[in-house]
């Protein structure tokens, strides 16, 4: 029930490239292993349901075992770095020490700076130049986004969490080098030489947002300054989280003297992995002290500051802590520089941004914790990990304990067992065991949207499921992607199971001479895929190794994009309408290392933001700027259940590589020389995403109370006295032979207890039958719910019925 994606990657050695379209099921190779098994304050697990997560943590199927750094020589680094807990050892004083006399130098060098005076402009287009209660003039290098929000109101200065700046230019003395700006946080596996993505303001971030701490001064005139609070935005909610795992970690120094290694934001919280040797870990008994520890330093207000230091000043920094040590040699390019924050007498390797002060976060809990390993590769030193959660509001965690205990109840892995819908096994961890009731939900939901591919123009197609690996040389997925496919020998070559479909369906497309009047083409296909998760981060079946996917590719002209996008739209909002669930859209633009001629993406990005138009209306969707797939620009839809979680299962994904890789054409009708023929474009869809996670977000969204259409079990016939089974026998025959989920409870249990018992297991009419109902041709209808609806003859009882199948209710 916790959704705890990671914000960020983790993983620590060069990042994997962008996943393929069908990304909501993407491996997880590239994060720091969830673990196979946790505890938290309910004595939950968190790792693999139903024996799913049973194998080696953080181990795949083959000897390929994750992410690693560059340097993997000697895979034990922790050594004698911790021995025994000990609280607020001396090695805290030595680091604030060397912060200190490096903080001087930084401090030397910024007397150089010039401040000169900038103009802030607001969302709502006002033009501030001056603190509107002091009248002081807004400088470079002094006024921070803290005090452009304080001179207009304090209440909106301490209620914002981080600022989001767009710069129209920079003044002539700042160097995005020198101020440790460019690549990516160390911390979550992003920097060194292989990463050239900008993440700050740096060259070329003119005109481009990037998140800001509160306090840091500004560097130029900025065209947009938006301050953003916890509950209105996402990044607010990353930045309040990642400051959150600060505290944490600082509490877990003090209190045990943790060797810190990696501390990521996630999607509902945060956690920190610590070295504690190899005999020691976190226990439930840890959790009221580090509670104690973290409300100590909140209370204090502990001010979050910025750094930058060189490479050399943060191994010195960071001298004993194996684990810093080998992300600083390894991430932090030789004569370059990086930052660190500082609360109170933590100090930690981070990009930031933060929030302005530990007194912001008024409630926290510890959740959980776990066993994992450094760089989530079992041959490396074993880590323990603790979840946390924080809030602005005290009120805030009371509603979220109140939630996980509601989605505690609801755990599709709970209800799953409970109506006997799945197993697992340890001989196939990973894939579920579909078991006939289960298999019933599975198949009604590949039936619904079979249904809307014969309204909606789709052919179905069935492909192969292994492939030789040549196949995924050419899609580009092996160089990447090979770590997460199932690989085996077949008379001497290499071949894989399918991790996807798309490759296939651009063999079909090239298989023929197309013409732009057969265009679009939609392919649909149901077919088996396999990705070979690490054992560790298996979890029900919100992460497994065999899924289906109502996966479709289209493949279209350039002038068909914007039709083919809004059809497909609207194929999502009527699924999610039948489901009972609200979405949001956003479109994720041109990342900075996209692939493919910059016009092509602006007429693209056009289309699709035409297209959103169109369906949602100007304002009823946002944009998430260079967010794109290197292949092409996508929307993200976010689907709310509920419990009000966001899941991400629906996606619409543009693809401008595959064509070019598969040398995909068709003939354009043009006798112009060199226009004769034209690429394809695919449009990546799916609206389900994989069916087995749709499986599981729907029964948490249901509570395991399925509608009647999707019911396994949608009517049992109870006879009052056994002179009536034959009659109910009947009854059942005829709704089986109507098609629909019926059983009859011959059993010699009371009337009442066989009511209760059909309630129970969520049936969702009792048809209880005695001597009238005999007689008159008729049943009484109960529903789950135990209201009673009356006697219908049996024709009626069908029509009935079927109404409620047809009209998806």
């Amino acid at each position: 029930p916790e959704q705890d994606r990671e914000i960020r990657r983790p993983g620590l050695s060069g990042r994997r490239a962008t996943p393929p379209p069908e990304a909501e099921d993407a491996p997880s190779s590239s994060k720091a292993a969830a673990p196979s098994s946790s505890k938290s304050k309910d004595g939950s697990g968190g790792g693999g349901g139903g024996g799913g997560g049973s194998g080696v943590q953080g181990r795949r199927a083959n000897v390929e075992s994750g992410p690693r750094m560059d340097d993997a020589s000697g895979r034990l680094i922790g050594g004698e770095s911790f021995t025994a807990r000990i609280k607020n050892p001396e090695w805290l004083k030595i680091r604030e020490e060397t912060y200190a006399s490096i903080r001087i130098r930084r401090d030397a060098e910024s007397e150089i700076r010039t401040p000169v005076p900038i103009s802030v402009t607001m969302p709502d287009g006002a033009v501030l130049t001056e603190n509107r209660k002091t009248g002081a003039g807004f400088e470079s290098w002094k006024t921070s986004p803290y005090d452009v929000a304080a001179s207009i109101s304090q209440g909106l200065a301490d209620s914002a969490v981080v600022a989001r700046v767009t710069y129209a230019d920079y003044v002539s003395d700042y160097d995005p080098i020198r101020e440790g700006e460019g690549g990516g946080d160390v911390m979550l596996g992003e920097g060194g030489d292989d990463d050239e993505d900008d993440h700050g303001p740096g060259e070329g971030g003119i005109g481009k947002p990037v998140l800001w701490d509160l306090t840091r001064p500004l560097v130029g005139n900025v065209t947009k300054l938006e301050l953003l609070k916890f509950d209105g935005d996402s990044d607010a909610k990353t930045v309040f989280w990642h400051s959150s795992a600060h505290v944490l970690g600082e509490a877990l120094e003090h209190l045990y003297g943790c060797r810190l290694t990696i501390g990521p934001p996630l999607a509902g919280g945060f956690y920190y992995d610590s070295y504690m040797g190899s005999g020691d870990a976190f226990r439930e008994d840890d959790y009221k002290p580090v509670e104690a520890e973290v409300a100590k330093i909140t209370k204090k207000k502990q001010k979050f500051e910025r750094l930058v230091v060189t490479k050399d000043e943060a191994l010195g920094l960071f001298a004993g802590n194996p684990f810093k040590e080998q992300i600083i040699k390894t991430k932090v390019p030789d004569g370059s520089r990086t930052t660190v924050y500082k609360c109170g007498d933590l100090i930690d390797l981070c990009r930031g941004p933060h929030l302005p002060h530990t007194g912001r976060i008024k409630a926290f809990a510890a959740t959980r914790h776990s066993a994992t390993n450094w760089l989530g590769d079992t041959e490396n030193d074993s880590l323990q990990r603790m979840y946390g959660i924080t809030f602005p509001d005290k009120k805030m965690l009371k509603v979220w304990k109140e939630n996980q205990e509601k989605a505690k109840e609801r755990d599709h892995r709970r209800i799953a067992t409970k109506q006997e819908l799945i197993m697992f096994h340890d001989l196939s961890a990973g894939s579920a065991f579909w078991l006939p009731h289960g298999a019933r939900i599975y198949n009604t939901l590949i039936n619904f949207i079979k249904n809307h591919y014969w309204k909606r123009g789709y052919d179905e197609v069935i492909t192969p499921n292994i492939y030789n690996l040549d196949l995924w040389h050419k899609s580009g997925h092996a160089m990447h992607y090979k770590d997460a496919m199932f690989c085996f020998d077949v008379e001497g070559q290499e071949w894989a199971m399918k991790p996807m479909n798309c490759p296939g369906h651009c063999l079909m497309f090239g298989s023929a001479i197309r013409s732009y009047r057969d265009l679009p083409i939609r392919y649909a296909d149901f077919g088996v895929l396999h990705r070979n998760e690490l054992s560790g981060a298996l979890s029900g079946l919100t992460r497994v190794r065999r899924f289906q996917q109502d996966d479709a590719h289209i493949f279209c002209r350039e002038d068909q994009i914007e039709a083919e996008v809004t059809g497909a739209l609207d194929f999502m909002s009527s699924v999610y309408t039948t489901f009972g669930m609200t979405y949001k859209l956003e479109l994720s633009t041109r990342p900075k290392k996209a692939l493919g001629e910059k016009a092509l993406w602006d007429r693209a990005e056009a289309a699709l933001a035409r297209a959103m138009d169109s369906f949602a209306g100007k304002g009823g969707w946002k944009v998430n700027p260079e967010d794109g797939a290197f292949y092409g620009p996508k929307i993200d839809i976010k689907v709310m259940d509920a419990m009000e979680r966001v899941h991400q299962c629906a996606t619409i994904q543009l693809d401008f590589q595959l064509p070019i890789r598969f040398e995909l054409q068709y003939n354009t009708g043009s006798k112009e020389k060199g226009k004769e023929f034209a690429r394809p474009i695919i449009v990546h869809r799916a609206m389900l995403g994989s069916v087995e996670r749709m499986f599981a977000v729907l029964c948490e969204h249901y509570g395991g109370k399925w509608p009647l259409w999707l019911s396994p079990r949608q009517v049992m016939v109870i006879p009052i006295h056994a002179d009536w089974n034959e009659y109910c026998q009947q009854v059942r025959d005829r709704l089986h032979t109507e098609g629909f989920f019926a059983d009859v409870d011959l059993s010699k249990n009371t009337f009442q207890k066989k009511v209760r018992q059909a309630q129970v297991a969520q049936y969702n009419f009792q048809l209880v039958v005695g001597e009238q109902e005999v007689k008159n041709g008729t049943v009484n209808i109960r529903t789950r719910e135990n209201k009673v609806e009356g006697e219908k003859k049996i024709d009626e009882l069908v029509e009935m019925l079927k109404n409620l199948r047809d009209e998806h209710k």
